[in-house]
């Protein structure tokens, strides 16, 4: 009997050191994650064109996706207006990445 106790100490200690799977609240942020003064209008879209602003007027890459994450639309800008009549009535995800920083905000095609 004293030797199923022995165990069961055992066996309580080893389970109280046990970290176990739990989930970390420890977030890992890219160090650039936003881009300078960027706006997207209008937003919510009804006339099939976009205007994208940044302080800086440098090359955007511009990729878009459904909310299913398959890549819609993928361009190149370096002017402010982005043509998106093709894009059928829903909600997407706009990715915007200039000098190296990328951002993403939500858009809505009415």
């Amino acid at each position: 009997m004293k030797k199923n106790y022995i165990f069961l100490l055992f066996f309580l200690m080893g389970l109280a050191s046990f970290k176990g799977f739990s989930q970390s609240n420890d977030v890992v942020k890219p160090a650039d994650s936003n881009i300078e003064n960027l706006t997207i209008y209008p937003n919510p879209v009804s006339q099939g064109k976009i205007y994208i602003t940044t302080s800086e007027y440098a090359l955007k890459k511009i990729e878009i996706f459904n909310v299913l994450g398959k890549k819609i639309l993928s361009v190149s800008l370096y002017q402010n207006e982005l043509n998106i009549s093709k894009l059928k009535t829903g909600i997407y995800i706009i990715k915007i990445t200039e000098n190296n920083t990328t951002a993403t905000r939500k858009l809505i095609v009415k």
